[in-house]
């Protein structure tokens, strides 16, 4: 009850004080994917990810052709108990090995990504910014994290950031 009396206290003060305010939004997931530098990027990660994970792969054909080849040894009866022992703790830590290949992978592709997406991501901000000072707004939502509840369609930044970007 004391949330909802909040809510309604924000809401009203909000709409009072709204007069004197100027407020507007963009959808930036919306103009992030018409960037050409975000493409870009995009391939550049997925380009990345594909030859790491094409090693992962080698790496799990290898394991498997070595699993199989135990699996038969030691079907046969060929193998003694240390023997098998000793190449089931080598086939552990290969799958071992696996698994730490793929936590590095994960780590490489996020890093790559962070590094070719900062500076765009610092471009947009920049340009929200200097947009909302040269045009007098108090705020500009991000549509596309749901954090509006309404807005004009004469308030949508998206056409203006576009244009100053060179999204077609």
């Amino acid at each position: 009850m004391k949330q909802l009396f909040l809510s309604i206290l924000f809401v009203g003060l909000s709409l009072f004080s709204a007069s004197a305010q100027k407020f507007g939004y963009i959808n930036t997931q919306e103009l992030l994917v018409g960037l050409t530098e975000m493409k870009l990027a995009d391939n550049q990660v997925q380009a990345l990810q594909t030859e790491l994970l094409s090693k992962g792969e080698e790496m799990v054909i290898k394991f498997e052709a070595d699993y199989k080849a135990y699996m038969a040894e030691a079907n046969s009866g060929t193998l003694s108990k240390v023997q098998m022992q000793q190449k089931e703790e080598v086939l552990v830590a290969k799958q071992e090995e696996i698994k730490k290949y793929e936590a590095e992978i994960q780590q490489k592709v996020g890093l790559k990504r962070e590094e070719l997406y900062k500076p765009i991501l610092d471009k947009v901000k920049a340009e929200i910014e200097k947009l909302g000072k040269e045009n007098g707004y108090t705020m500009i939502f991000d549509s596309s994290s749901g954090m509006i509840l309404h807005a004009t369609e004469t308030e949508d930044l998206g056409p203006v950031l576009k244009t100053r970007l060179g999204v077609k």
